[in-house]
């Protein structure tokens, strides 16, 4: 038995689900309101014998660890890692000699570092200077202290490493987890006399710390970190995702702030789908985390040319990753701790009031430099040529070429040709992403499909609904692989995953089983072709819809013979759309 069977034999999904969800008993299956969307009558199913869980409301579904993902913003293999833990099963045993991992490792550091966490709490209580700083200058109630697990470091030398060791952990495993240092040839705390925040991951386990100075000293630096470990990478970490992610899910979007108080001052107000990074320096990493989440990324950097550079280097990034980004303009300047605290509201309205990164960014410079002059117009163009070469869709591309040219009145040929020239930076490949952020028309895309593939699985008498169908129809890779099977095997009517080619499929056959029993099984054929038939119009409008725009978007070429082929794709389009919705 593998890793993956033996925490399905320990662990029912009903169980994992109910932590997230609360679940009530429907006849063989549990129902609750759906975790991805606002709703009142419960959607989301969970049935015990197939073990797979569906939506209703979003089309998602699938086995436990696609759950935890979900819920969690997780990889496989973290998902795989979580539920070890909650299995008691330790992951060390399936791994050959050669593919040993640092996990005991890592759990003896999380140790450490909540037992850390502990000990500033208690100290935080007996430290008069951490107190009023954090009631009186931040604002911040006991609700928020401890809820954010805030606490202060004594000023002594060695009381947290003296309080670890008398808990068992060794010098080497101190350091190992950022929380001593050699000092005068004796290891000594690393933190002194701070505010300390501790950093968690998006499971709520503290990896590290950002230690602030109470007291002003014009020799030491305001904020420390720990430094890197194998727990903490700052390139990897986003402060306050364990708590932000489920606000994240139902706003469908989030705010990164430059501040971890200022993330604080946020959630304390109410508003709660704010995160921080370590500065201003993004990463993919950061976005592809946030990416798991939400689609919609709204910068909130102060407004000088840390902030300006950041958005700069992040949006071909995110242009990579697949994430649409955005920015939050403060009017006042200030900064988003300073405006919750003066008007909660205010906050509130502006973070609803995003601008697209890269117009943010050419209306920034459009100010700053003299784009009437020669020397500015190169300039201009130097800086968001740069930017605009990192994007990956070519329509964008074109549009801010038109954009550029327009403001500093040159032609876009001569754009084109600037943007083409061989650079002396390296260009950074495209990667394919792990999350592609979806929309909803893109949501409503694959729940449709989704529906149709139930019934014509479940009814292969309806299997004829599919014959204009295509796998790019359908958003889904799993949903195109089932459709070209039933394609091929029409007239397939064993039990659903049987067939060979349908076993790599069979946790994705099981949810639309499970579709099927709770929506269609009682249904009447008539009823069930009506509902094939609707699903099918959909499904065609949707993807003739968005063939459409792809063309409007080239219409504007002067190459003839493309013009042409555009023309004839134009035609079987409405053909299509004709044929099977009465469109035109």
């Amino acid at each position: 038995m593998d890793a993956v069977e033996e925490i399905k034999s320990r662990l029912s999904i009903e169980d994992v689900v109910s932590q997230y969800v609360e679940l009530k008993r429907a006849g063989r299956n549990y129902k609750g309101l759906s975790p991805f969307s606002s709703e009142r009558t419960p959607s989301f199913m969970v049935s015990p014998e197939k073990q797979i869980w569906h939506d209703f409301s979003s089309g998602k579904g699938g086995n436990m660890f696609s759950f935890v993902m979900e819920m969690e913003g997780l990889d496989f293999k973290g998902a795989l890692e979580l539920l070890a833990r909650k299995a008691g099963i330790d992951l060390e045993q399936y791994r050959t000699n050669g593919q040993r991992s640092n996990t005991k490792e890592k759990e003896r550091l999380h140790d450490a570092l909540d037992l850390a966490a502990h000990f500033y709490q208690v100290q935080f209580t007996k430290s008069k200077n951490a107190i009023e700083y954090v009631s009186k200058k931040r604002q911040f109630t006991k609700a928020t202290v401890v809820e954010w697990r805030l606490g202060y470091s004594p000023n002594t030398g060695t009381a947290l490493c003296d309080f670890l060791k008398k808990k068992g952990f060794s010098e080497k495993e101190i350091k190992g987890a950022g929380l001593g240092t050699e000092r005068y040839r004796r290891l000594g705390d690393m933190f002194r006399g701070r505010l300390m925040i501790p950093l968690q991951d998006p499971q709520g386990r503290v990896i590290g710390f950002t230690a602030r100075l109470l007291e002003d000293d014009p020799n030491a630096p305001k904020y420390i970190n720990t430094p890197q470990t194998l727990l903490y990478d700052k390139s990897n970490h986003v402060y306050g995702l364990h708590l932000a992610k489920e606000a994240i899910r139902k706003t469908k979007y989030v705010v990164v702030a430059e501040g971890n108080l200022d993330v604080i001052s946020s959630h304390q107000a109410g508003v709660r789908q704010v995160v921080a990074t370590a500065g201003t320096a993004l990463t993919d990493r950061h976005l592809k985390a946030l990416g798991r989440f939400t689609g919609d990324i709204r910068l909130c950097f102060d407004a000088d040319k840390a902030g300006l550079n950041a958005t700069e280097r992040a949006i071909p990034i995110a242009s990579r990753v697949g994430v649409s980004l955005s920015v939050i303009t403060i009017p006042t300047g200030k900064d988003p701790d300073e405006l919750v605290k003066k008007d909660p509201q205010a906050w509130r309205d502006i973070i609803e009031k995003p601008q697209y990164a890269l117009d943010w960014l050419i209306d920034r410079y459009k100010t700053q430099l003299d784009i009437n002059s020669a020397p500015g117009k190169r300039q201009f163009s130097d800086i968001i040529l740069n930017v605009v070469r990192g994007l990956q869709d070519r329509v964008e591309q074109e549009h801010y070429i038109a954009e550029i040219a327009e403001v500093i009145k040159v032609s876009k040929g001569a754009l084109f040709t600037k943007l083409e020239a061989p650079q002396t930076t390296v260009k950074l490949k495209a990667k394919k992403t792990e999350s592609v952020p979806l929309d909803k028309s893109m949501v409503d895309v694959i729940r449709d499909g989704t529906h149709l593939l139930a019934i014509a699985l479940m009814q292969p008498k309806l299997r004829s609904f599919l014959e204009p169908l295509t796998p790019q129809m359908l958003g889904e890779p799993q949903a195109g692989d089932l459709l070209t099977f039933l394609h091929e095997h029409p007239d397939f009517s064993g039990e659903p995953g049987t067939a060979n080619t349908l076993r790599p499929l069979a946790d994705y056959v099981k949810m639309l089983s499970l579709l099927y029993e709770e929506r269609y099984q009682d249904v009447e054929l008539p009823d069930l072709q009506n509902d094939a038939n609707d699903l099918r119009s959909k499904l065609i409008k949707q993807y003739v819809k968005t063939q459409k725009q792809k063309l409007i978007a080239e219409w504007a070429t002067e190459d003839p013979a493309r013009k042409a082929q555009l023309s004839e794709v134009d035609k079987r389009l409405n053909n299509l759309l004709k044929k099977y919705t009465g469109g035109a």
